[in-house]
């Protein structure tokens, strides 16, 4: 029996193997992903990301716990750890915070490094989802470092993003800076039981007001006037990110954090967005895949010795970065 048949049999042992080589990027797991292609496109992506410190994983652990228990779904759980930018090594620990899930046959969690990619996505996540995908899970939760400003990477990958914030972090706007709206489709206040949840909401509100306008206000001869926004057709109606509270470690506000995902597939189903997010990923993925094919013939293409007296002559300042790119890629010595 293939790999890719025992994955499509449920083996779990199978499963854990092709997802390492498809990490590592091996012949075998690239063959074992064209394979299993054709069985993918059926499971809902869900991306939650947000600062350190908001309870992320707490908060996934309570979403896959429900699922389990509620609807009786498959869950996959992909947890992106920040590699060390010092010993490249990292720490791997969510399986520690989901022990709840332990032991259950219909979760599986795998925890991956995010080996210096932007967004703190690995280069190999699309890989590993596509393989849950096709492994029939229902949902894949993908949950992500939250260390940096471009965590717009995760949106391209769900078709649901989730943001958590939380109160006392500092800077209520912090996640605004990050292109939090862009990327939003649920704002989730986790840890909802501190002081200053309500300021938290209040920003995040005002902040999806400024993104959403409903009505413009402004002033004429120093009187305030107001005028709507233009109304949309129903067919077309724009998704305003709903603000849930959560107390993850309770459990609190979780059905209804669970009911506002289901409400946004809804809405995705309706309004033609699921496809057009399915294309978008895949657009993605493939203009990554073009990119390093044609990194790797450049580098087929040239001696180490022609690239080193380019980069020298750049060092120099004899030649611009521009003409030295332009003469490797025409097979010329500058």
């Amino acid at each position: 029996m293939t790999s890719s048949q025992a994955i499509l049999n449920g083996d779990r042992l199978a499963l854990a193997r092709l997802l390492t080589q498809v990490e590592n990027n091996s012949q075998e797991g690239r063959s074992s992903l064209m394979e299993l292609f054709p069985h993918t496109g059926k499971a809902h992506l869900i991306g939650v990301t947000g600062a350190p410190g908001t309870g992320k994983s707490s908060l996934v652990n309570q979403l896959a716990l429900h699922y389990r228990k509620n609807e009786n779904k498959r869950i996959a759980i992909v947890a992106i750890d920040p590699s060390s930018p010092f010993t490249g090594g990292a720490v791997l620990g969510d399986r520690v915070r989901m022990r709840d899930l332990s032991g259950d046959p219909n979760v599986f969690i795998r925890s991956m490094a995010s080996r210096g990619s932007l967004g703190g996505l690995a280069q190999a996540t699309a890989n590993v989802v596509q393989v849950f995908d096709a492994a029939g899970f229902d949902i894949v939760i993908v949950e992500t470092v939250g260390a940096g400003q471009s965590e717009v990477d995760i949106a391209r990958l769900a078709h649901t993003t989730l943001v958590v914030e939380a109160p006392g972090l500092g800077d209520d706007i912090q996640a605004i800076k990050a292109g939090i709206l862009e990327i939003a489709d649920i704002l989730v206040v986790n840890k909802a039981d501190r002081p200053g949840v309500e300021n938290t909401e209040k920003a995040l509100k005002s902040m999806l007001e400024l993104a959403h306008p409903t009505e413009r206000v402004f002033k004429h001869h120093g009187v305030s006037m107001k005028v709507e926004a233009p109304k949309q057709k129903p067919t077309t109606a724009m998704w305003i990110p709903p603000i849930q509270r959560t107390v993850s470690t309770e459990g609190t506000g979780i059905p209804e954090l669970v009911n506002a995902i289901g409400r946004h597939v809804a809405h995705l189903r309706l309004s033609g967005d699921w496809s057009l997010r399915e294309r978008t990923r895949l657009e993605v993925e493939l203009e990554a895949l073009i990119r390093d094919g044609l990194m790797n013939q450049f580098r087929d293409s040239i001696t180490t010795q022609q690239y080193e007296e380019t980069m020298e002559s750049v060092m120099q300042r004899k030649i611009s970065p521009w003409e030295a790119a332009s003469t490797l890629m025409n097979g010329r010595k500058p």
